[in-house]
């Protein structure tokens, strides 16, 4: 006969429950990834990520309110520059793509979390996330220039990076 013993182990205390019970999943604990380009009214369709798109800064604050309405607590910005240069100057340039969009983010949201990449791959004409010489990424010159982006990015509004 089924069952002749019930097991209740898993079932003894709030704190055994709430271990063991389903996995929940709400707005609340999600961060939407927003990717900001150079120009104006921007909104196109990224090919390999069907429904994530590219939005100009204009039109990335409008956005993130639409995702804030919702009760995502955060958006995570990546940034595509209009120039590269094998230092990626522009991932710290005060008028950065990133550093625009957070400022227009948290001045129509501005309880909303915004979480910025840190990296300067997308912003090198090499495409490497630091300074090359020789062939070679060179360790301390890079991470000078992530402190740089990073404080860039904290002096717009950025909550983490």
């Amino acid at each position: 006969m089924f069952p002749t013993i019930r097991m209740r182990r898993l079932r003894g205390s709030e704190g055994l429950r709430r271990l063991v019970r389903e996995t929940t999943l709400d707005p609340g604990d999600l961060i939407y990834p927003l990717f900001v380009v150079p120009g104006t009214k921007v909104k196109k369709e990224i090919g390999s990520m069907p429904g994530v798109f590219h939005w100009s800064v204009d039109l990335v604050a409008q956005e993130a309110e639409s995702v804030d309405e919702l009760g995502v607590p955060a958006v995570l910005l990546f940034g595509i520059p209009e120039h590269k240069d094998p230092l990626g100057s522009e991932a710290w340039s005060e008028q950065g793509v990133v550093q625009r969009a957070i400022r227009a983010i948290k001045a129509r949201v501005p309880d909303l979390l915004v979480i910025t990449d840190v990296c300067l791959c997308e912003y090198t004409d090499h495409g490497h996330c630091g300074v090359v010489e020789g062939g070679c990424i060179v360790n301390d010159a890079t991470l000078e220039l992530l402190a740089r982006e990073a404080a860039s990015h904290a002096a717009a509004g950025a909550a983490m990076m």
